[in-house]
């Protein structure tokens, strides 16, 4: 019989009882004295949280979802810590990705600062986002005239469709792969198509060059190589080996004995 504090295939239990279902169903104890409504209330909050914590109760029944996620794996662990494991690895892409940006950013600056008759803008990573990032903004602006929404909302989308498609294929889903790539091949079209005719080409190419660079992790372990699954074929036939000769035996009956001449012809052997 399964008990309330083990989850079945990662779901919660719904007749475990919550901490605040446990402390209203406390009874108040009685008190006396000026403060005995604070005692009241304190002696209720401690009396609900041991009980959440025995056999049975809220506290005990998540500690034991987090005690069988090793066993459980990732399927079998229940919802919410499949919650906090997303979320938390969303936090530390987003954190790592801005970190990767500080430290290119820093880098092009020191190459900048290496090549003087280089230098144009203040931010290297600046200039070579501006020149993805204007045409777009430029395209929005132009082509958002009649539509209900603002040319601001419709660029934040732009941007958060990128980043959805970044880290849903680093992840692996297939959704997101396909998002990422539509939403690279977009903007690499917006690019040259917003871009003046003398610098199209090389603008066009950076974009192009940032998405396949940042496709690294959007398309982590694709491979386009055929996958072929061997257990779906039947069995090779066996290989024919002429050195191995079978002869057949042929058993012949021997001959019948010859009738006497002498035996009369109405004895016949005896049959049961």
């Amino acid at each position: 019989m399964q008990s309330d504090d083990k989850p079945v295939s990662g779901q919660q239990n719904p007749n475990s009882p919550s901490f605040l279902d446990l402390l209203d169903q406390m009874p108040p104890p009685p008190a006396t004295g000026p403060d005995k409504d604070s005692g009241t209330n304190l002696a209720q909050l401690r009396a609900a949280w041991n009980a959440s914590w025995e056999q049975g109760g809220f506290l005990h029944g998540r500690w034991e979802e987090l005690r069988q996620v090793p066993q459980a794996g990732w399927h079998g662990m229940a919802n919410w810590i499949k919650a906090v494991l997303i979320l938390t690895g969303m936090c530390a892409v987003i954190i790592l990705l801005d970190t990767a940006g500080d430290i290119f950013d820093a880098a092009l600056n020191r190459l900048a600062d290496a090549v003087p008759a280089t230098q144009v803008g203040t931010s290297a990573t600046g200039e070579f986002w501006g020149v993805v990032d204007n045409p777009i903004r430029t395209y929005i602006a132009q082509h958002t005239a009649g539509l209900p929404v603002s040319g601001a909302a419709i660029y934040i989308f732009w941007q958060a469709t990128g980043l959805f498609g970044l880290i849903g294929g680093f992840i692996g889903a297939t959704g997101a792969r396909l998002t990422w790539t539509c939403w690279g091949a977009a903007t690499a079209s917006v690019v040259w198509t917003t871009t003046p005719a003398d610098g199209r080409t090389v603008a066009t190419a950076i974009a192009v060059l940032a998405w396949t660079i940042a496709s690294t992790a959007a398309l982590r372990g694709l491979s386009l190589r055929p996958f072929i699954n061997i257990n779906n074929f039947p069995p090779p036939a066996p290989a024919f080996q002429p050195q191995i000769e079978i002869r057949p035996e042929i058993h012949i009956p021997a001959p019948a004995p010859a009738p006497d001449d002498d035996a009369p012809d109405n004895v016949h052997p005896f049959q049961r």
